[in-house]
């Protein structure tokens, strides 16, 4: 993906008009992925590739049932990935806040209320 949109470009407003942004949910117990992954990035993309860390993780369905799975990330546990992300020296994007993992922004996965599905 990155080979065919480059870095981002940006317009006045500040939104992003073209470009890659490498989205990665830390899950709970999952630590040494995300260093996996974050260790990737960093050696094979440039240090300016947009990323954003997501906190927003929620276990739902039969999650709720697998540890570790069946917890929301501790503070420790992002504040770890933070670190991992800003020594690596990715230093462009986004780092959510431990309140983005809330239930308001989950969708009815039945179907009602979204637009498109039957």
């Amino acid at each position: 993906m990155y080979r065919q949109v480059g870095l981002p470009s940006f317009d006045k407003n500040g939104l992003m008009t073209r470009g890659l942004i490498i989205r990665h949910l830390v899950l709970p117990g999952q630590l040494a992925n995300t260093s996996h992954v974050l260790n990737w990035i960093a050696g094979n993309l440039p240090r300016e590739v947009c990323l954003s860390l997501m906190a927003q993780y929620l276990p739902t369905y039969r999650a709720v049932y697998k540890p570790p799975l069946n917890r929301r990330l501790t503070k420790r546990e992002y504040n770890r990935a933070v670190d991992i992300l800003l020594n690596l020296g990715l230093e462009f994007g986004y780092v959510q806040e431990l309140t983005a993992a809330d239930e308001c922004y989950v969708p009815p996965f039945d179907g009602t209320g979204v637009p498109g599905i039957f």
